[in-house]
């Protein structure tokens, strides 16, 4: 099954756009995870349980891993994913950007060694940066547009032959580079003008929207610009707002977790 085909069936099938982000800050773990070995990989997974039902996808940031040399607890996270939630999509949360040989193995390490559905990369150096992911070629390759940061629109929105920059690579990303059919965008909830001009120019491809939550990203905003027509086609992420929902994490974060990501479901369904 390509990504695309698990992303719509798991639409359906959970009646959810909710992208679950799985950011774990050692900080604001549960007093008695921070020190355990596997306290992430633990913290994950009762995340994962918590919120699968209600989950269209889950968004693994690899820097929460990477950072603490954690990589391993990160394995862990994808095979149990993999293993136990098959049906739903996992996203890498890489945002790689290097060229040849170097992306190569860039895509090597989110395909082969972590077993994603999906990557995150940065378009910046152009499509020979973006085309050996296409190498795999039922996974999903999600290309930054629009992010949901203030500073994005210090590039993104340049004019560039009457355009901003961000259209561009929407119009690239959806008309030619888009060879296996399996390409998504990044489009921030922070922008819903944006967003619909992004809608716009892709037509049905997917956009994966970040800013919801503890960004301040307004739900009824982004579902009404960024939906197709027939109310589906985005992965819209909260991921500390569901992760940390008690304010001091403690034995009932998953519960807290559970409760958040049922409200910010029924409030995206709402306004399909």
């Amino acid at each position: 099954m390509t990504f695309i085909q698990q992303l719509s069936a798991a639409w359906t099938t959970n009646q959810s756009m909710l992208c679950v982000g799985l950011d774990p800050d050692v900080a604001r773990l549960p007093a008695a995870l921070q020190n355990e070995p596997d306290g992430i990989f633990t913290f994950c997974k009762a995340i994962i349980d918590a919120t699968a039902d209600l989950a269209c996808a889950f968004k693994p940031q690899i820097a929460y891993f990477a950072a603490l040399g954690a990589e391993r607890q990160l394995e862990q996270v994808c095979a149990y994913l993999r293993a136990n939630y098959p049906h739903l999509p996992l996203i890498l949360d890489a945002k790689r950007g290097d060229i040849g040989a170097t992306a190569k193995q860039y895509a090597r390490e989110a395909f082969d060694r972590y077993g994603a559905d999906a990557v995150t990369v940065n378009p910046y150096m152009g499509f020979d940066s973006v085309e050996p992911y296409m190498e795999w070629r039922e996974r999903g390759v999600i290309v930054l547009c629009r992010t949901s940061n203030a500073g994005g629109s210090d590039l993104q929105f340049l004019n560039v032959d009457g355009k901003p920059l961000y259209q561009h690579v929407a119009s690239l990303v959806g008309n030619k580079w888009n060879q296996n059919g399996q390409c998504a965008l990044v489009v921030g909830a922070t922008f819903p003008e944006e967003l619909a001009q992004v809608r716009a120019l892709v037509g049905e491809m997917p956009l994966l929207v970040p800013g919801v939550g503890a960004q301040g990203g307004d739900v009824a905003a982004t579902v009404r610009a960024g939906k197709t027509a027939s109310g589906g086609g985005l992965m819209i992420n909260s991921s500390r707002a569901i992760l940390y929902a008690e304010p001091v994490a403690g034995e009932d974060f998953a519960d807290a977790a559970r409760r958040v990501a049922l409200e910010t479901r029924d409030a995206i369904n709402l306004y399909r």
